[in-house]
């Protein structure tokens, strides 16, 4: 669990760093300079992407991804998902699966999507759940300390 820090970008500021901790403990097949973080359906929280370094140096290079767009493990690292219709959603992250790309999604807080990650808003502080099953059907390697993070992996 994180807590939201003061001033008025606090939740922008706190996703940032927690999508940045959670691009931290991935592993893709290759190593990566840049880590192509690709946004898509509605997202609320995700003004600060752009300012993410990740502690190995490599940058975090955010842009937009139209939902209905095919092919977005050939353009993204990792999929950024904002409000969504939940059929869009699940079917984006379906076409995602097996590839080497992380995703997250901000606005699931029951974390049925299939995504990797859900975050989870509260008025005091930002967590989130983490699905074992579909890191493990991933291409892309969590290091096994973020379950220690999250608020109860399933």
């Amino acid at each position: 669990m994180m807590p939201l820090g003061p001033g008025p970008d606090a939740v922008a500021d706190s996703t940032a760093r927690m999508v940045g901790a959670i691009l931290d403990y991935t592993r893709w097949p290759a190593p990566r300079t840049m880590v192509r973080l690709c946004l898509t359906g509605a997202p609320r929280h995700a003004g600060r992407m752009g300012d993410v370094i990740l502690s190995n140096g490599a940058r975090v290079a955010a842009s937009s991804l139209d939902e209905a767009q095919e092919g977005a493990s050939d353009r993204c690292d990792a999929l950024y998902i904002g409000r969504m219709n939940g059929a869009a959603m699940r079917r984006l992250i379906a076409g995602a699966g097996g590839q080497p790309v992380v995703t997250i999604a901000e606005d699931d807080p029951t974390c049925r999507s299939g995504a990797m990650f859900c975050l989870l808003y509260t008025p005091q502080s930002l967590s989130f759940q983490l699905s074992i099953d579909a890191v493990s059907r991933s291409a892309v390697r969590i290091d096994p300390r973020v379950l220690r993070l999250s608020k109860g992996g399933y």
